[in-house]
């Protein structure tokens, strides 16, 4: 039997915070502006999917209401991105003095976050709410569905299932972009990569 599945993940559209250079993992920064119109524009050069799921935060259930409008979305809170605790909604130049944020900047894997969520924490959640979403897929028979989340949450997601191995900074994720992975149900299930990767839409260079 046939079990192949195609999987879309898109980045919300460009927050206020995003363009103050803000850290916003679990605060609810709203599109702006510019990240509407860019939405709006590219909403008609999208795949069509069975089944489109987002992050909670309005940032993603703005852009899944835009990019999907035909669309009923369900929000799924594990999605969010990585809670950045004592540093959100603040930029680089209120936090630069501390030590604990040159230590997380340095290394981001294994330093921890003050109040916020350590990256392993954040892995296993992501990986937690990726086989649910396999285990949907199974359960109600789509071949191909779509999640609209966050960067880290994307960044996280190729490092383990693409192709290609890269390194987790290595993955571009642009806002209101993203990729769709296809492969075996099953093989995914098993956290095998999946067999092929592409950036969506693919309407020019900087489609990644």
């Amino acid at each position: 039997m046939d079990d192949s599945v195609v999987i879309g993940i898109y980045r919300h559209g460009i927050t206020t915070d995003n363009e103050r250079k803000a850290f916003s993992g679990w605060t609810n920064s709203v599109l702006s502006e510019q990240g509407k119109k860019e939405l709006s524009a590219i909403k008609s050069h999208l795949p069509a999917y069975e089944k489109v799921i987002a992050s909670d935060l309005s940032r993603c259930q703005d852009t899944a209401a835009i990019l999907f409008s035909n669309k009923d979305i369900d929000l799924w809170p594990e999605f969010r991105e990585m809670n950045f605790g004592l540093w959100e909604g603040k930029v680089h130049d209120e936090l630069k003095h501390m030590k604990e944020y040159a230590a997380w900047v340095n290394d981001p894997f294994t330093s921890p976050l003050p109040n916020g969520e350590h990256f392993s924490e954040f892995h296993e959640r992501i990986n937690r709410a990726w086989q649910k979403w396999l285990d949907y897929m199974e359960r109600h028979g789509i071949k191909k569905g779509a999640i609209v989340t966050h960067g880290g949450v994307i960044r996280h997601l190729l490092t383990q299932f693409a192709p290609e191995q890269k390194s987790f900074w290595e993955w571009p994720s642009k806002n209101g972009q993203g990729y769709e992975l296809s492969g075996s149900l099953e093989k995914l299930r098993r956290g095998e990569r999946c067999t092929s990767l592409q950036a969506v839409p693919s309407m020019g260079k900087n489609s990644g």
